[in-house]
């Protein structure tokens, strides 16, 4: 039997126990169905941090507006279907929308329905990246109006206790102290928060100077560029590629706009809108370089960007332990509801789900590492990519956890847990460690000792 088995057996027998009360029964059939749903992601961030943008370059199709639309004022969530569709819930009815799309983007009218009274806005839509995730787009959280920014933390941080998202992609332009402030209430919303947060530079074109080595640079535009770049915009960079002072022409979109240059003014505008003038001088620097094809400016383009390793930093941090945190969030819900109700029959069946919550070190892996990412422990950069490796940071299996070479034969993969457990277990007598430190080290300590079993 699978840890997924006797997670849905416990529910089951939870159903038993406490189904006589028909609002409980209710939550249970719900903590049932989001065991085999996709993890949740959020992407949060302050207006204008590109959330949108970035959405559909991990979709690879424009689906989400990034215009100032009503839309971007409503929590949207986007999950998997076989056939578009988009429908709106107001006043707990649901009704449909229409799917329409306009120059390859699809178009998202509330119609006559005010954000406000918007109570659930859901788009389905096929996509191999919403086959493994349900991603949420959110208003900015730091929107003009109260609510807007009110309802985003009502979902990243819901004061009912009953987490709404599992994991958290924060947008950022630059740092602000209200970014750290909406990071550190994320971090302490306990168990109604989310699991993880991976905190990214959205806008890499205006970074200035050092950046923080916590914060992943993505560029959601030329992500989404690369991901839907069409032959007549390879063409024109191409064309672009040959003029020798272009770069004096792109000091500004108005400027590149009336320039006497060798492609239509008309594209010259279109490529300005779709790629802004650091996609255009990217694109065309990509070219110079030797691209001599669309397919490969396209690859090119995705690369720099920068979102392979934010996909790969969601799949290793989240995707490969999807399955453990959803165990965990759905055991943690019934025992909340256990707890609710003790009596004689519930008491021995808390006593098991509490005896799972104790046991899932997987999911203290998870815990630990979301804590690193948003805010690193004072050691050395060698004990801090060691805690990362050893707690799943670059992936699950032993020879990844422990640095070593994918094909490590298993003695010495042995040899190289033992003297990482002792490392730990050495760091841990240490008698002036925060507790941080100290969860963190006995983390570390004991997924090198669960490597040895």
């Amino acid at each position: 039997m699978t840890d997924l088995d006797r997670a849905h057996a416990l529910l089951i027998e939870a159903r038993a126990v406490l189904g006589s009360d028909r609002v409980v029964d209710a939550r249970i059939v719900d903590i049932r169905a989001r065991l085999d749903s996709p993890l949740r992601i959020a992407l949060a961030g302050t207006v204008k941090a590109g959330k949108s943008t970035l959405l559909n370059a991990l979709v690879g199709e424009e689906i989400a507006p990034s215009d100032a639309t009503e839309c971007t004022r409503v929590v949207t969530w986007f999950v998997r279907g076989r056939i578009p569709s988009i429908a709106v819930t107001t006043e707990g009815r649901t009704r449909a929308l229409p799917v329409e799309r306009t120059d390859g983007r699809l178009i998202l009218d509330l119609g006559d329905v005010p954000a406000d009274r918007v109570e659930r806005l859901e788009v389905t839509w096929p996509s191999s990246l919403l086959e493994r995730y349900t991603v949420v787009d959110t208003p900015g959280t730091a929107s003009n109006s109260r609510d807007v920014s009110r309802r985003t933390m009502a979902l990243l941080a819901p004061s009912s206790g009953h987490r709404e998202v599992d994991a958290v992609v924060y947008l950022t332009r630059d740092l602000q102290p209200s970014d750290v402030d909406i990071l550190d209430g994320l971090r302490g919303a306990g168990a109604a928060g989310p699991l993880g947060v991976i905190v990214v530079h959205s806008r890499v074109d205006e970074a200035r100077g050092e950046q923080d080595s916590s914060i992943l640079p993505v560029s959601g535009l030329l992500a989404l560029r690369g991901r839907t770049l069409r032959q007549r915009e390879f063409d024109a960079f191409l064309t672009l590629a040959s003029v020798p002072d272009l770069e004096r022409s792109l000091l500004s979109v108005d400027r590149f706009a009336k320039a006497d240059l060798p492609v239509d003014s008309t594209e010259r505008r279109t490529l300005a809108r779709r790629f802004g003038l650091f996609g255009i001088r990217s694109a065309v620097s990509i070219v110079r370089s030797g691209v001599s094809s669309a397919p490969e400016l396209a690859a090119e383009l995705v690369r720099r960007s920068g979102v392979a390793e934010l996909e790969h930093r969601i799949d290793v941090h989240f995707g490969a332990r999807h399955t453990q945190s959803k165990i965990h969030d759905a055991l943690t819900s019934v025992q909340k509801l256990l707890e609710a109700r003790l009596d004689a029959r519930s008491a021995p069946l808390l006593r098991r789900v509490d005896r799972a919550l104790a046991e899932d070190h997987l999911f203290e892996e998870l815990t630990v590492l979301a804590s690193l990412q948003t805010d690193p422990l004072a050691t050395t950069e060698w004990q801090r990519n060691a805690l990362d490796g050893i707690l799943g940071g670059r992936g699950l299996d032993p020879a990844t956890r422990l640095g070593l070479p994918e094909n490590t034969g298993t003695d010495d993969v042995v040899r190289t847990a033992r003297a990482a457990l002792r490392y730990w277990r050495f760091q841990l007598s240490n008698p002036l460690l925060s507790p941080r430190t100290t969860r963190a080290y006995r983390a570390a300590a004991r997924s090198a000792e669960a490597i040895l079993h």
